[in-house]
């Protein structure tokens, strides 16, 4: 890695929330400025007003926060810098590399229709690169719409560096003259992306594969302003190990934010991404961002597309989760058990802390304080006990409910004293208390259910066995 101070940047989309592939990609780039004390930069790319979601860009502002991501400066936002794009699209008219389009969204795609059939690649014909400006001042004079098309040169081959794949090489024969300015005077990505790019001083992009198509026309870009190309790389997707292909929401959760809804660390989060798609060169799994920042280098990111394993994920969180202190626990769990007694929470927190994969998981695994789960009473009897043999456990159970001082113990008395099967007993007695058959350990978990509660539902469980 160089020891020139790097300058990246993050520039999302407010159409919506923030990807996950997104947050990796913007934990690479910030890794990459912060190693080498450069500069991580935002911008805000709203040049597509249909697609716009009011507050996205507030929301991915503060879910950056709340992994602990923060970059340099004020974000640059692209819907105020229209007079800047105007300025350099007539230089690329002026200088010929640009020119005005006027086609109809109709003729367009009867173009593209034809050259499908004839099973051409489909791109514009440059039927309005011919027209000489006396033409084209009078359509403009006349208020015909039209977009500025970018000049590629012919059979040229464009050759850049990937930081991650190696050399690529396009030539301009299989590529679009693309349209740079639509007709509302608003710059596309591919020219936006350039201008601003260039004028923030961005040494580095990272970026999503989807993007390499586009870079060649991006580096002709920087050939016709006469300007220094950053370096690009270009990282893998993530695939879903449930289904063929890219993460899809209808296999689970795909925004960052939900992930912090469905009860996930942000440390232990970014310390998951970290490794899709990079490793250290160790068998060091666990990071912090800043060592992960220290030991982040491209030539360890991976050229194959790495699998959101959830699993994976969850192994992480339960880790993470068992690393912290009651006080560091102590917020989630008033989060997602927002019922809880100050009290009920203190109690629950050293007694689940090793058992818990997500904070989501809370309200159902200890249900049964707040609410009588209704069940068959064939559940009571699941391991093959009898009626009689279940009804005397519970009443036996109830006599040692005095109080709940060492009460594991005095079970298990219990049971020795009276020959009874210990997975059978404590099935009846979890069942009994819970409503169901697998539940966290649930004896620990009676100081918070209380003596009274404790002992109505055993009650309840014996009315069922009448």
């Amino acid at each position: 890695m160089t020891s020139t101070p790097i300058r990246t940047r993050m520039a999302p989309s407010p159409t919506g929330d923030l990807h996950i592939g997104s947050l990796r990609t913007f934990l690479y780039a910030y890794a990459m400025a912060r190693q080498t004390h450069g500069q991580f930069l935002l911008r805000i790319e709203d040049t597509d007003q249909k697609r716009l979601v009011v507050g996205a860009a507030d929301r991915l502002q503060k879910v950056m926060h709340d992994f602990g991501l923060s970059w340099d400066g004020e974000p640059v936002v692209q819907s105020l810098r229209i007079n800047i794009y105007q300025k350099y699209i007539k230089e690329l008219l002026d200088s010929g590399h640009a020119y005005y389009c006027f086609c109809t969204e109709e003729r367009l795609v009867e173009v593209r229709n034809i050259q499908k059939a004839a099973k051409k690649i489909p791109k514009y014909d440059r039927h309005c690169l011919s027209l000489s400006k006396e033409e084209i001042d009078q359509k403009i004079k006349d208020g015909v719409p039209y977009v500025v098309r970018m000049r590629l040169p012919d059979h040229q081959d464009i050759v850049f560096n990937d930081l991650i794949r190696g050399e690529i090489k396009f030539n301009t024969s299989d590529l679009d003259d693309q349209v740079l300015m639509k007709s509302n005077g608003i710059p596309t990505y591919h020219f936006a992306v350039v201008v601003d790019d260039h004028l923030m001083d961005i040494t580095h992009v990272i970026r999503a594969e989807e993007w390499i198509s586009s870079t060649p026309k991006h580096i002709l870009l920087y050939r016709f302003f006469g300007w220094e190309p950053p370096q690009f790389a270009h990282l893998t997707v993530l695939l879903d190990p449930t289904h063929p292909g890219k993460m899809s929401k209808r296999f689970g959760s795909v925004f960052a934010r939900q992930f912090l809804d469905d009860g996930y660390l942000p440390d232990a989060l970014l310390n998951f991404l970290m490794l899709l798609g990079w490793n250290p060169g160790t068998n060091q799994e666990l990071f912090t961002l800043d060592e992960f920042v220290k030991a982040f280098t491209f030539e360890h990111l991976h050229k194959k597309a790495a699998i959101f394993d959830r699993k994976k994920l969850d192994y992480f969180n339960g880790l993470y989760i068992r690393q912290k202190s009651v006080d560091e626990l102590r917020p989630y769990f008033k989060k997602f058990l927002p019922q809880a007694s100050p009290e009920q929470v203190e109690g629950l927190i050293p007694v689940l802390k090793e058992r818990l994969v997500k904070f989501s998981d809370l309200p159902e695994l200890v249900k049964f304080l707040f609410e009588d789960v209704v069940y068959d009473k064939e559940l009571l009897l699941k391991k093959g006990t009898s009626p009689e043999l279940a009804r005397l456990m519970l009443e036996e159970s109830i006599k040692l409910l005095s109080d709940f001082d060492n009460l594991s113990e005095r079970l298990l008395k219990l049971v020795e004293s009276h020959n009874w099967d210990k997975g059978e007993f404590f099935m009846v007695f979890r069942v009994a208390i819970c409503g169901v058959a697998f539940t966290p350990p649930v004896v620990e978990c009676l100081p918070a259910l209380g003596q009274e509660n404790t002992i109505r539902k055993l009650r309840l469980a014996l009315s069922l066995l009448e």
